[in-house]
């Protein structure tokens, strides 16, 4: 191939190579906004992701909220069947002995309790009365105590369902509580959940965009492989014309070289004086012969 053939060609393959670099910077610039919006998808991603791991940790403690609230509803229901059972066991012992209640009043019992003592201490008494006396303090004595008993019983199961009582609206408002919390707890799941669709929605988006700007790339590689090459191609033809200009200038070089050392061997056989360079180039010849 001539050196204009070389020339034309090198013109031929640059505009080859400018039109490979315009169709490879679109190719680019189209990747460059698939991998935008996709860099966009994955950064809401994570800002989800984000906001899925503080609902998560949100409804877990909810949930250990609502698991100590029931322990402590089934508590309160242990102690309240253990409340119902000691007031039936009360309600039985009263009822028993209730059946002994003697038909006189508290009052009445005391008021002649209190007269029988009065005598014993202040009036002089017989052995027989004295006597009858006593045993009749013990029988009032007796039927006092079922009295005495029976009030106390009756106090009693009044303070146990005075309890009952307090711990049935304990156990109501934990329930409450419990109801709205497991009921918070739902809601926070299901807005994690809603979160976790659209995360996934989005992952699966970027995803396609990633295959989208990945595709581009792939499309650009043939390109950049023949503007490599072509570039590769004009890089050897300059070198052949640059090694042809080289060698051609070498020789002009040489031949005037050639013929100044002619010309300068003539004056010196004429006895003329030499320039300097006339006397340089003689004495590196000169050198170069030696050599």
């Amino acid at each position: 191939m001539s050196e204009p053939q070389k020339t034309l060609k090198i013109e031929e393959l640059t505009q080859r190579v400018s039109v490979l670099k315009e169709q490879k910077s679109g190719i680019d610039a189209e990747a460059r906004e698939w991998a935008e919006k996709r860099n966009k998808l994955n950064e809401q991603f994570k800002s989800l992701r984000s906001e899925i791991l503080e609902l998560k940790n949100e409804r877990d403690k909810l949930n250990e909220r609502v698991k100590d609230l029931k322990n402590q509803r089934n508590e309160m229901k242990t102690k309240i069947r253990e409340k119902i059972d000691e007031i039936m066991k009360l309600n039985q012992e009263i009822m028993a002995l209730a059946k002994k209640k003697p038909s006189r009043s508290l009052q009445t019992l005391q008021k002649e309790f209190e007269s029988i003592e009065w005598k014993i201490q202040t009036i002089s008494l017989s052995l027989q009365e004295e006597k009858e006396l006593v045993e009749r303090v013990k029988q009032l004595v007796a039927q006092l105590n079922i009295h005495k008993k029976l009030d106390q019983l009756n106090q009693k199961s009044l303070d146990i369902q005075a309890e009952l009582k307090d711990l049935k609206t304990k156990s109501k408002l934990h329930h409450e509580k419990l109801i709205e919390i497991a009921q918070k707890s739902q809601e926070t799941h299901e807005k994690m959940m809603g979160k976790i669709d659209e995360a996934k929605k989005l992952k699966t988006e970027a995803d396609n965009l990633h295959k989208l700007f990945v595709q581009e790339r792939e499309k650009a590689r043939p390109v950049q492989d023949e503007i490599v090459e072509i570039s590769n191609e004009i890089r050897r033809l300059r070198d052949e014309i640059r090694k042809k200009e080289d060698k051609e200038k070498k020789k002009s070089e040489d031949a005037l070289r050639e013929k100044l050392e002619k010309q300068a061997r003539e004056k010196l056989r004429r006895g003329e004086k030499l320039t300097w360079e006339e006397f340089q180039l003689l004495a590196e010849k000169g050198m170069q012969a030696q050599d």
